[in-house]
């Protein structure tokens, strides 16, 4: 494929999702079939026709994982540095997830599991790494914890 044609491909692809500068440059390289200077100009092209922006990816990849698949900071933040997403984009990206939206989505992930472990005599450590797993910090895990160890409580 030649330079234009990858191009015009990628740019119709970006124009319906928000893709980071190193998909876009892998999908480049694959097209112009390792070419790397022709894939380097088709990215730069991209990045100046604001087709890819690593800092609204950043955005919309945070939100997406945080709203719907309830992931934390700590696990969003290392998956955007796996994508070389900079520290800058990935700071302001987690500042835009709502921190009490966060704690429900947290607390509703860990009702749902915590139902599956029912009378499970490690419980409480398993909810914990659970959300630990999630890429919630401690602190958080343990405190949504403790209120659904308090409401399994109550209930019985």
């Amino acid at each position: 494929m030649d330079a234009f044609r990858c191009l015009s491909r990628l740019q119709k692809l970006c124009s319906k999702a928000e893709y980071c500068t190193a998909d876009i440059r892998r999908k480049a390289l694959k097209d112009l079939e390792g070419d790397a200077d022709a894939a380097e100009k088709v990215v730069a092209s991209l990045i100046e026709d604001r087709y890819v922006d690593d800092a609204r990816y950043a955005a919309a990849f945070a939100r997406e994982k945080a709203n719907i698949q309830g992931w934390g900071p700590v696990k969003i933040g290392f998956q955007l540095r796996g994508k070389g997403i900079s520290e800058a984009a990935i700071r302001d990206a987690l500042a835009e997830i709502e921190p009490e939206k966060a704690d429900a989505k947290l607390e509703k992930v860990l009702e749902a599991k915590a139902r599956t472990l029912q009378g499970d005599p490690q419980f409480k450590l398993k909810l914990l790494k659970f959300g630990l797993t999630r890429g919630y910090n401690y602190p958080q895990v343990e405190k949504a914890v403790f209120k659904i160890i308090a409401t399994f409580a109550a209930a019985e």
